[in-house]
């Protein structure tokens, strides 16, 4: 039996790392793009994908536009020929709008294969950007997203971060309101966090307080709702039909396989990563940072959260049928967080609203709890 697989390829090179970045990333550095590459491709084609058809592929980083249309379709290529691709797969490029504005180097990625666009957006306002250390303006954005749609790409994703330096709720509703207009299929909104060892966190008392967050997410959720974005996740939304077929197995369990320094696998029965170790990896040094076996009883705690961060939530009898113990344990807790606003039933299964998900770290906590006293 053939099984779905995720691909992921780490691109770790960008023009400027960003104020809030805790990602694995490096000043680009074009001496080392082809080497990059050449290193990706031995990767990929010295893995094992016996029993394994890719349906998604997700080219990330850092910023993988930088590497251009040439090395992005050699690397596309390399990823077809390590592994079958489905029919119909979503393949995915990230780009930086300031590295996404020539259509026909966009229309060689579509003709290459590559069917869906994420851009960095980010903001609407010029100095809320220079403020996080980002090199695009909001003139690029536009620009980026004419480009795309130019070049033919009909799913379009767009990263927003809300709480940043000296934002308060009105800008964060122009920039809201500036992503909707250019009509993406897919927005991710993320709340941002200063991360220790970012620049960003010795300045972390400009950022807004948990409450002025707290409204923010909630006027995204209602503002997007009411305009035809669904939220399925947490912090993503789509328009029927176009939510991310990549990050969702991140949220279901589905087997992913990641290929770059730093990049994440669950993949075999494994979660693994790979050492953020540029020069190593050009070597031809595959050192994996972390690596562990789960157990089932792991799998059902992963099942647990990851089932709450989704607007769909819990299923009783997928719980049952998955850990063999019965789901009714948890109903006092759900229910008492139903009558608190942050759960709701609907049918047998449970979902956090978005009140549910703004405390969701303390719900699933709680839930954890239960099955450690089991």
């Amino acid at each position: 039996m053939i099984k779905p697989l995720g691909v992921y390829v780490h691109v770790p090179f960008c023009k400027q790392k960003c104020a809030y970045c805790d990602f694995y990333s490096l000043p680009r550095r074009e001496g080392d793009m082809d080497a990059y590459a050449a290193a990706l491709r031995a990767q990929l084609l010295e893995t094992d994908f016996s029993g394994f058809q890719a349906d998604t592929v997700y080219f990330g980083g850092g910023t993988p536009s930088f590497l251009g249309p040439r090395r992005l379709t050699a690397l596309l290529e390399a990823v077809s020929a390590a592994c079958p691709v489905a029919p119909g797969a979503e393949i995915t490029l990230e780009a930086n709008p300031d590295s996404a504005q020539d259509w026909e180097e966009l229309s060689a990625l579509r003709r290459a294969g590559f069917n869906r666009i994420s851009l960095g957006m980010q903001s609407a306002d010029d100095g809320e950007l220079r403020a996080i250390g980002r090199v695009h303006t909001m003139a690029q954005v536009r620009a980026s997203v004419e480009a795309a749609r130019r070049a033919g790409f009909g799913n379009l994703s767009l990263d927003l971060i809300y709480g940043l330096p000296g934002q308060d709720l009105p800008r964060w509703q122009k920039s809201l309101a500036a992503a909707a207009e250019l009509g993406p299929e897919h927005l991710s909104c993320y709340g941002l966090k200063a991360e220790p060892g970012t620049p960003l966190y010795t300045r972390r008392e400009t950022l807004p307080g948990d409450g002025v967050q707290a409204d923010m997410y909630l006027e995204t959720v209602d503002f997007l709702e009411a305009r035809g974005w669904r939220q399925y996740e947490i912090s993503n939304f789509a328009r029927p039909g176009r939510e991310s077929r990549h990050n969702l197995k991140y949220w279901t369990l589905g087997e992913y396989a990641g290929f770059g320094p730093g990049a994440h696998s669950d993949f075999r029965g494994r979660r693994y990563a790979w050492a953020r170790d540029l020069e190593a990896f050009l070597r031809g040094e595959r050192r994996l940072s972390e690596s562990q076996a789960m157990t089932p009883r792991e799998r059902e705690a992963e099942w647990l959260m990851l089932s709450l961060r989704l607007v769909r939530g819990l299923d009783p009898e997928a719980w049952e049928a998955r850990s063999g113990r019965p789901f009714a344990p948890f109903l006092p807790f759900l229910r008492r967080c139903g009558a608190a606003g942050y759960a709701l039933q609907e049918g047998s299964r449970w979902r956090l609203t978005p009140r549910g998900f703004l405390v969701s770290n303390q719900i699933i906590g709680a839930l954890l709890d239960e099955i450690q006293e089991e």
